[in-house]
């Protein structure tokens, strides 16, 4: 077995909404699949945006919206600059800062952003963590 992470799936309530807070993020929409979800490619993953109702009932689990789901994504980024850049990014596109950009206990520097949906990213900068020109991460 080869471990990966191929798709990320996030349940939404509203699927236009959420995916033009993507697109104003500068991610691009695939067009070949868009009746009732949203694709979008980043890097060597796929980002999909579906109902929330479709996709705890795909999975066979009681639906709900609720406080914090336990679950953050991450944009780790080349320079500590590009993270105030995200996070005024996310802010113009609709998304909430729920948490400034500051120094972390590790050393780098880092926030966090919740999308349209309330879906919490964190967005930093770790000097340890070298993102190779295709966008993927290596651990020191």
């Amino acid at each position: 077995m080869e471990p990966r992470i191929s798709l990320v799936t996030l349940g939404v309530d509203d699927l236009d909404r959420a995916a033009r807070f993507y697109e104003a993020m500068g991610l691009k929409r695939n067009q070949s699949i868009t009746e009732g979800v949203a694709f979008f490619q980043m890097g060597g993953l796929v980002l999909g945006l579906w109902g929330r109702e479709h996709l705890s009932s795909d999975a066979g689990i009681a639906g709900g919206k609720g406080g914090f789901s336990g679950v953050s994504l991450a944009y780790n980024t080349r320079t500590e600059a590009e993270v105030d850049e995200i996070l005024a990014a996310a802010e113009k596109a609709g998304g909430h800062i729920v948490k400034q950009a500051q120094r972390a206990f590790w050393g780098g520097w880092y926030g966090y952003f919740a999308d349209t949906e309330g879906h919490l990213w964190e967005v930093a900068h770790n000097p340890d963590f070298a993102i190779a020109e295709d966008g993927s991460i290596s651990l020191p």
